[in-house]
């Protein structure tokens, strides 16, 4: 299993914090029941942690006008709405919610350019907050493709506290390759054009690079 390069130094911290933790125990408590259930409790604690910043392989569907999902997760929103940042018009809105048991990284949705990157700091409400996509802690990306844009918007939840963007304005991406990730729970939004035929469904589970939201 392949572990994505933002979990590399909170491993190796988690790594250092329960040998020391285990080591001390140990000495305290000597062998026994107390030494047994931390090790027990500590070697799932990592599992955890290790499973949370896995990055496996994804095979990239293939066609014309597809628009896939940036992200593992749960559609929980499908509406129609005004967008304020970027396009200032009625778009389509599709939500994927991440749980912490979910794949974290971030994949764009279509090919193209990035005309548009902007982080904005916020609150950390839980991300299917319906406030939650204009005050939460978010980045905002727009890509073009030929003379059709799309926006997607990394929220961060009550859990994610941080939030990596790779994305810059000039940057060239192929549909479905890495832009950023978001670290434990968390949203991500796309804002369609209103003739985009959505196709999924709420409730739906999508897998990030797979998956296909909608078609151009």
């Amino acid at each position: 299993m392949r572990i994505h390069r933002e979990g590399y130094a909170i491993i190796l911290g988690t790594t250092v914090f329960l040998v020391a933790l285990n080591a001390l125990v140990s000495w305290l408590a000597g062998e026994g029941a107390i030494t047994s259930t931390v090790l027990a409790l500590s070697l799932i604690f990592f599992i955890l942690i290790v499973q949370f910043f896995r990055d496996p392989n994804r095979t990239i569907p293939q066609g014309e006008n597809l628009i896939i999902a940036p992200a593992d997760g749960k559609v929980v929103v499908i509406e129609e709405v005004e967008e304020p940042e970027y396009f200032k018009d009625k778009r389509k809105q599709v939500s994927i919610f991440m749980s912490p048991i979910n794949v974290h990284v971030n994949r764009v949705p279509v090919s193209g350019e990035v005309v548009y990157s902007q982080y904005h700091p916020g609150k950390y409400l839980v991300a299917w907050h319906p406030k939650s996509s204009t005050e939460n802690e978010r980045t905002t990306v727009v890509l073009k493709q030929g003379n059709k844009e799309i926006l997607f918007r990394q929220i961060a939840g009550a859990l994610a506290k941080r939030i990596v963007n790779y994305a810059k304005p000039g940057m060239q991406y192929q549909m479905g390759q890495e832009y950023g990730f978001i670290k434990f729970g968390s949203r991500i939004d796309l804002y369609l054009p209103l003739d985009a035929e959505v196709m999924v469904n709420l409730e739906q589970k999508t897998t990030g690079g797979e998956t296909i939201i909608a078609k151009w």
